[in-house]
């Protein structure tokens, strides 16, 4: 009667259990290697790099990507600078700014390094824009419109004037409102996310309780007034998002 034994004590069974357990060990190798894509190699504050073990293997070569537009997109490490230094020399200490945190990409103000362009639509126009170049949309009269109102601040006090809208023509939504800043011999225009705004209908204003009025004025500029770009909206919201923490130095003690 037939047993599945083919050399001595090696049978069916036990060639099944090396196939998995070489399957297995490979799996975990894979992994390890695919989940090193993004963020790695480690760094290390204190010493070296996190070289590469057997649980520590080198990352696989970064992929490319192409998007619906044709281009190529591929993985990348980031060797900015870090402008902060440990608060205590072991690992994981929290890092303190050496400059200002929201323009330095610090904690909540970080940002990406992104593409320098601009997003776009499936039709291969420029995604977000404002108003005044855009005939398809309007603000809707049967509700507020913040051209025109007055930006008030964290501190209360006023920081400039909406004088347009920006536009997501894919998504049909407002993404930002466009603020002069400044006096009448220097002045000029930022962005301000929408999702940083409350529009009080009662007093007629825009509020903002991320930043104060002075921090307006050091808020990211485009480079071309009429478009903004990933890496700008990267750096816009990481501004205002930095602000929460960092516009008034008590937002950083201890509540209690």
């Amino acid at each position: 009667m037939p047993t599945g034994n083919f050399i001595g004590t090696v049978d069916l069974a036990l060639i099944s259990l090396y196939v998995f357990w070489l399957f297995f060990f490979g799996l975990i190798i894979y992994l390890r290697r695919e989940d090193k894509r993004e963020g790695y190699p480690l760094e290390n504050t204190n010493g070296p790099s996190d070289g590469g073990n057997l649980f520590a293997p080198p990352p696989s070569a970064p992929k490319t990507f192409k998007t619906a537009h044709g281009d190529m997109v591929s993985g990348r490490v980031d060797r900015r600078e870090i402008k902060a230094e440990p608060s205590a020399p072991w690992d994981g200490a929290p890092i303190e700014p050496t400059g200002d945190p929201m323009i330095d990409g610090i904690g909540p103000a970080s940002y990406a390094e992104r593409a320098d362009t601009p997003d776009m639509t499936l039709e291969g126009e420029i995604k977000i824009v404002p108003l005044r170049i855009d005939d398809e949309h309007f603000v809707e009269t049967t509700g507020p419109n913040p051209i025109g109102m007055p930006v008030i601040a964290a501190d209360e006090v006023e920081a400039g004037e909406v004088v347009d809208v920006w536009v997501d023509r894919s998504e049909v939504i407002i993404r930002y409102l466009e603020v002069e800043v400044g006096d009448e011999a220097a002045s000029h225009r930022v962005l301000l996310p929408m999702p940083f705004v409350k529009v009080d209908t009662q007093e007629g204003v825009v509020r903002v309780q991320s930043i104060v009025a002075s921090q307006f004025k050091t808020v990211p500029a485009l480079a071309n007034p009429n478009q903004v770009t990933f890496l700008e909206e990267d750096k816009i919201t990481g501004y205002y998002a930095g602000g929460y923490l960092y516009a008034d130095p008590d937002r950083a003690e201890p509540i209690i």
